[in-house]
Formats: structure tokens, sequence, C-alpha cells
């Protein structure tokens, strides 16, 4: 069966306002609920999924279920390479279209259900990814708001963000999680190694930071295979949420909803991110 076109999927997934991907993560999200429609397929064979839909999932899609649109369509949430997109199919076709439906106005519609049913799940299990890996913490405990960073100790970028976020963590408001990366300069792994295998390693993460203009940490030019695994392990969850520069941020804004940004945050962003300061 040939395959559906790749830019079809950035199409509907255009219609997502710029939805950050999440390699690996949407599998996990979605594989409950496609293990639960095929056992209702199973289970009553009198309303199984429409066969473009099932024709679908059998070319590597995900499913996430399924809502009402409007003028008597049927949508149906799905991902692909997680990649959010809807499918719709009339009740007089079992024909689908994969795109964003939009309105006479010329608005995206449906986008909440898509929220609900694919992205909210998502971004729960990236931040259940964070919460199960290493990081080094700066910050109160208590800390009203937490902000997971990937870091390269190579980028200028994150060292920036490190200096801004001082009257923040020094407040006691937010609690920075650091997780080191190694992806810049033949050094960065080394760098990374250096500070997660330290004896204290949020000292010595302090210690790179206040000299990063003269170079920061000296490279640990003989990692152990554990620290090697574990400075791989964190470029491959950088890799999985489709996070393709430093530093990346994973935070909850003040009404608990999780966010993944790149870069330096700047204006009303810094604040959605760390809160009032």
């Amino acid at each position: 069966m040939r395959h559906i076109l790749h830019s079809t999927y950035y199409l509907a997934a255009a219609g997502l306002l710029g939805l950050i991907t999440l390699p690996a993560l949407a599998q996990e999200a979605g594989t409950d609920a496609n293990e639960s429609h095929q056992a209702g397929i199973a289970a009553n064979t009198e309303s199984p999924l429409p066969k473009s839909i099932t024709a679908l999932v059998d070319q590597g899609f995900t499913f996430h279920g399924s809502f009402e649109a409007p003028d008597g369509l049927q949508g149906y949430a799905l991902s692909y390479d997680n990649e959010p997109m809807a499918a719709y199919i009339s009740s007089s076709s079992d024909y689908a279209v994969i795109g964003t439906l939009i309105d006479p106005q010329g608005n995206a519609v449906m986008e909440s259900q898509l929220q609900a049913l694919v992205l909210e799940p998502m971004l729960e299990a990236a931040w259940s990814a964070f919460e199960n890996t290493r990081f080094i913490s700066e910050g109160n405990d208590d800390a009203s708001h937490i902000v997971y960073t990937l870091t390269d100790p190579n980028c200028p970028y994150c060292h920036k963000f490190y200096e801004i976020a001082r009257p923040w963590v020094e407040a006691g408001k937010v609690q920075l999680r650091h997780i080191p990366v190694g992806i810049l300069k033949p050094s960065s792994a080394g760098k990374a190694a250096a500070i997660l295998g330290a004896e204290d390693p949020s000292a010595a993460l302090a210690q790179h930071e206040n000299n990063y203009t003269s170079g920061g940490i000296t490279p640990l030019e003989d990692m152990t295979p554990a620290l090697r695994q574990q400075v791989a392990a964190n470029n491959m969850l950088m890799s999985s949420l489709g996070i393709q520069g430093t530093p990346g941020l994973v935070y909850r804004d003040d009404d608990g909803e999780i966010g993944i940004k790149q870069g330096v945050p700047q204006g009303k962003l810094r604040k959605d991110i760390m809160g009032a300061k």
C-alpha cells in the first residue's frame, strides 16, 4: 500500500500552531489508546474503525481517539512520528482526509480535541521522562516553578539562561533541574561527564558557570562506561523530544500546563516559564 506523503504530515501538524514534536513519546502516550481500541474492535465487530483509519494504523500511525466534527464529519486523532494530526471522514464515505479543518472565517478548528487526545498525553509522558532521569538541581525544593533544562557546557545561550535565572533561583521561586548533554563541540561530552561525575555535581556546575568565559570545567578525558552512558542517554532524551538546540526547557506554567521551549526565553515567555520575579 502506498504510504501518505510526508508533506501531508507537516501540513497537518502546522494546524496545531507550532506544536513541538515529541518523538518516541507519542507511542507511549498512544499505546493504551491503540490497544483499548483494538480490543473494542474485537469485542464489537459491528462498529470497527473505518478501513481507511485502520490502514493508516497499519502504516505506522498511532490512533489516540475519535471526536465529533462539524457538518457530520467524524474526526480521528492520530500521530505519525509523534506529529499530532487529524483525519476526517464523512458519514457517507470511508475515504479519509488528513489535514486542518478550516471554518468559513479561515480559522482552524478542532485544535482543542487534538490538544486533549494527543498533545497533552505526549507532554505528560515527556514530563515523566524528565522526572525519571538523572538531573542536577539548584534552588528550593519547595519552589513554585520547576524548570528542566537540557544544557550543553559549551553553549553560550545556556550560560546566559543560567545567569538570567539567578534572581528567581536565589529568591526560592524556581528550581532548575539541569540535564547536561554533549552535542556542540568535541569537548562537550567530556565537560558534561566531568560535571555529572563530580563528588558534588551542583558545586561543579556552579564552578563551571562561574568560570564559563575562561573555558569552564576541564573535560573528563577518561570517562567511565557509566558516565559515557549517562551523557549518551541525556543526548537521546533531547533528541527524542525533537529539541534541536540548547538550552531546551521543559516547564509547567502557572496553570500547570507543560511547555517545551528552545533557547533563551524573553519577555512574557520568561514569566510563563519562571513566574513573576
